[in-house]
């Protein structure tokens, strides 16, 4: 029932997404370019600094002087030190995972080398084995804070699940009801997406499907009942995930809330490639799914589940930053609508507070999505930039100019070939060369390194 961007993009990976969707702010600038900082290993103060700086604000910031009640449920990852939890950055109530993707069926003491954090408000929290989920105990609390409401004041809530970040960790049941259903294989399920995507209009059909990424096997040569098992927890991961949006949904139209409340739904990075098998937290002779496993879904599913583009989250290609992005909000919008404005996380600030009807103070990155929301356009980004690791990009109108770490500069044109297939940096550049120094403008302003 909501309106589909097409064109929508995330910071490609988790830290940097959220200190930008947060901000309004290019990670950089909020002090987010690369990953959270821990405690025990300060880095210098700047644009890589691990932690959200005290230059910027929060969506939860700015809404609280306008009468808005503000929570937080779900993941922060934006800081470590109890000075720069959420309830220090505007948040009224919070509840969740402090750090990064943590296991799902407690709290580990230490996990690659590094203590993980929950909380209660400013108060450690520490789950109770079997009888905690952390899917279902960020609903729990996103559902109590909606209910104990008041429903004549206005509110917003940030609702970031950890799923279906590794580790893979489901219900028995929920991972029942996908075994075997993966067996055909990701070859001929990426066919069958690509196909889905061209039918449903969010993938142009002049866009090709990228080939099979070079590092992934072709599925005759792979084991099916291991990659089966794998990808059916994943899928029950988004399951549960998605269960726990229905109870939310449910409190809002309960409440009579819904009609007037925006609910935005995104995803912070593209498909995870990343292999955690080996890790220490990985019991010997636990199966996927159970507690005391430890794995990810790995390469070849993380190829479908960025179908139709190329490479995987921390990448600045279409497959790392390329989110879905599906607003959703009865009274305005459209249902079943499809937007193919170019847009970014940084869009998110400056479309709250403008419905809110607060004036930010200074400046930010970001435009304002409410012109789209209620059926028109708005003006379109000059120019939107990336980088997190050495990845780098930018993208002016339809043209993307992109390079992975220690790589070349290659470019593409979006609207002809969003599955960047075709480089032109040979053909075209004298582009290419003012691409990049409008890339350097950028970086030179945020601090990139």
């Amino acid at each position: 029932d909501g309106l589909r961007f097409t064109q929508f993009y995330n910071a490609a990976r988790c830290c940097p997404t959220r200190a930008a969707l947060l901000t309004g702010l290019y990670p950089h600038q909020a002090g987010m370019g690369q990953m959270v900082s821990f405690p025990d290993a300060p880095k210098p103060e700047g644009p890589y600094q691990g932690y959200l700086n005290d230059r910027c604000v929060t969506i939860a910031e700015a809404l609280k002087p306008a009468g808005y009640r503000t929570y937080m449920s779900g993941k922060w990852h934006v800081g470590e030190a109890p000075e720069h939890w959420p309830r220090q950055r505007g948040f009224d109530r919070y509840f969740g995972l402090i750090s990064g993707g943590s296991s799902y069926w407690e709290l580990l003491k230490e996990q690659e080398g590094r203590v993980r954090h929950m909380a209660l408000d400013d108060t450690p929290y520490t789950p109770q084995p079997g009888k905690f989920y952390m899917t279902d105990a960020i609903a729990d609390h996103a559902v109590a804070c909606l209910h104990e409401h008041p429903k004549d004041e206005p509110f917003f809530h940030y609702l970031a699940f950890t799923s279906p970040h590794w580790p893979l960790h489901a219900w028995p049941e929920d991972i029942a009801r996908y075994h075997g259903k993966y067996r055909v294989g990701w070859d001929a399920l990426r066919e069958a997406r690509h196909a889905r995507q061209r039918e449903l209009g969010v993938v142009a059909p002049r866009w090709p499907l990228s080939p099979r990424d070079p590092d992934v096997p072709a599925w005759e040569t792979v084991d099916p009942e291991e990659w089966d098992a794998l990808m059916a927890v994943y899928a029950a991961m988004v399951d549960r995930m998605d269960q726990n949006i229905g109870r939310v949904l449910k409190v809002l139209d309960k409440r009579g809330l819904a009609e007037n409340t925006l609910v935005l739904f995104l995803s912070d990075n593209g498909g995870c490639h990343e292999d955690v098998t080996g890790r220490k937290m990985n019991e010997p002779g636990k199966e996927p799914g159970e507690r005391g496993s430890f794995v990810s879904y790995k390469r070849p599913w993380a190829n479908l589940s960025n179908t139709p583009f190329r490479l995987f989250k921390h990448w600045t290609h279409e497959g790392g930053i390329a989110t879905p992005l599906i607003a959703h909000w009865p009274g305005v919008i459209k249902p079943g609508a499809l937007s193919k404005e170019v847009g970014h996380v940084i869009d998110l600030l400056p479309t709250c507070l403008d419905l809110a009807g607060v004036v930010y103070p200074e400046q930010y990155e970001g435009r304002s999505l409410r012109p789209v929301l209620e059926g028109g356009t708005r003006e379109a980004h000059e120019r939107l930039c990336w980088e997190h690791y050495g990845n780098r990009a930018i993208r002016q109108e339809h043209w993307k100019l992109v390079a992975p770490k220690d790589g070349p500069w290659e470019l593409y044109d979006l609207e002809a070939d969003r599955t960047e297939l075709n480089n032109l940096i040979d053909h075209e550049p004298g582009r290419a060369q003012s691409t990049m120094s409008e890339y350097e403008k950028w970086a030179a302003k945020c601090g990139v390194q």
